[in-house]
């Protein structure tokens, strides 16, 4: 027997199981490249088959409630810890039951957002170059750039900036003269006045000397973004082990997840942050299903929690996006848009839900688990669900 005869038989007898398309793929391609034979390779795939049917949910399983208990359970046990340190011990990030309730909520800002930026090809390995992308993500404000000085007789705002500051932030340019000429040029077009640069130093002030114009300049000057993304504050790079080898890694305090995106440098493909609307917004509803499930997992995790099964995170995950957005779990979001009445009010707000659905006149149909346990019924799941007849039989 040819080799393409054993691959033809081998994938007949994948083909021949209950398996979905991904996992015969997945189990045919494992065969071939253990170089299986035939026999080996129909006891395997019988074997997969075995286990994937005994993992599938039984009819009437109250996948719902299982789940709902799955995650609840342990969540009583998660701590109120708000923050641990990603990276190098330098940035917050919310953790434990504040950051599950932020994720089920849906929230559009998490309190502490941030993102983790992975680099392409030598970005990722040279350090030099890596700060060049360090320094095009974090906002670089006029503090870090020099000192400020109010000459109150002249009427003018002083700025000496760090020659060492400059090169260091902008790595590519060598001039520190051209970098202060664009510094004065921002500040011209952001603030409005006239500004005069000689070498580092920059002077400006209001068109008509006033004290409290002069401290208003120093405030807005203190605000504007010379490079950078406004709303990321720090980046910490960090060096670790990933699938492709030993490369930096960078976390941010702050997120922009679509402006990081286009950022020369930034590999796309695996960068990713802390804000499923972001997400959302950027790459669609797919992929903020895939980041609120691995966003849950990493907050169980880390608590010790790793024995919720992942399934139950799936399906939070797809109630949440099933319509094409992002739902929240709560009364603005699935709970107060069920069709159920008695379900709705149970939730919250209860005279309201039952006020409306009498002045609309409303039919609860008691479908769901909650409406049936309000009003005494068996619930239609499981045994619930089934009717016996019992009948005579004639000779």
């Amino acid at each position: 027997m040819t080799a393409h005869d054993v691959s033809a038989d081998i994938e007949a007898v994948v083909e021949d199981t209950e398996l979905p398309r991904r996992l015969k793929d997945e189990v045919y391609s494992t065969i071939e490249e253990r170089g299986v034979g035939v026999d080996d390779a129909d006891r395997i795939a019988k074997a997969v088959e075995t286990r994937y049917l005994d993992t599938r949910v039984d009819p009437l399983d109250p996948v719902g409630t299982v789940s709902a208990q799955s995650i609840g359970e342990p969540g009583t046990q998660m701590t109120m810890n708000t923050f641990h340190y990603a990276g190098v011990a330098e940035i917050d990030v919310t953790q434990g039951l504040p950051r599950l309730i932020e994720l089920v909520d849906a929230r559009k800002t998490p309190d502490t957002p941030m993102m983790t930026v992975h680099l392409d090809e030598e970005y990722a390995t040279d350090r030099e170059r890596a700060h060049e992308v360090v320094w095009k993500i974090e906002a670089t404000r006029i503090l870090a750039l020099g000192d400020i000085s109010t000459n109150v007789a002249d009427m003018l705002v002083e700025i000496d900036l760090n020659e060492d500051t400059l090169l260091e932030r902008w790595p590519t340019v060598n001039d520190t003269d051209a970098i202060a000429e664009e510094i004065a040029e921002t500040i011209e077009s952001n603030l409005g006045v006239s500004a005069r640069q000689a070498g580092t130093v920059i002077e400006f002030g209001p068109e008509e000397p006033s004290y409290r114009d002069l401290l208003q300049l120093v405030e807005e000057l203190r605000e504007i973004v010379f490079k950078g993304i406004e709303e990321i504050t720090r980046v910490v790079i960090r060096k670790e082990e990933t699938d492709n080898g030993e490369e930096f890694v960078l976390y941010t305090e702050g997120s922009d997840f679509g402006e990081v995106l286009d950022i020369e440098g930034v590999d796309a493909s695996r960068t990713t942050c802390n804000n499923i609307h972001e997400i959302y917004r950027e790459l669609g509803v797919e992929a903020a299903r895939e980041t609120l499930i691995n966003e849950t997992m990493n907050t169980l995790e880390e608590q010790g929690l790793d024995d919720v099964n992942v399934r139950h995170l799936m399906l939070v995950a797809d109630i949440m996006t099933n319509e094409g957005t992002i739902e929240s779990i709560g009364r603005h979001g699935i709970s107060g848009s069920k069709d159920s009445v008695l379900a709705r009010a149970a939730f919250e707000v209860t005279v309201n839900h039952l006020l409306d659905a009498a002045i609309h006149g409303e039919v609860d149909e008691l479908d769901g688990v909650t409406e049936n346990v309000i009003v005494g019924k068996p619930i239609k799941l499981g045994t619930g669900d089934v009717n016996l007849r019992m009948g005579t039989t004639q000779d």
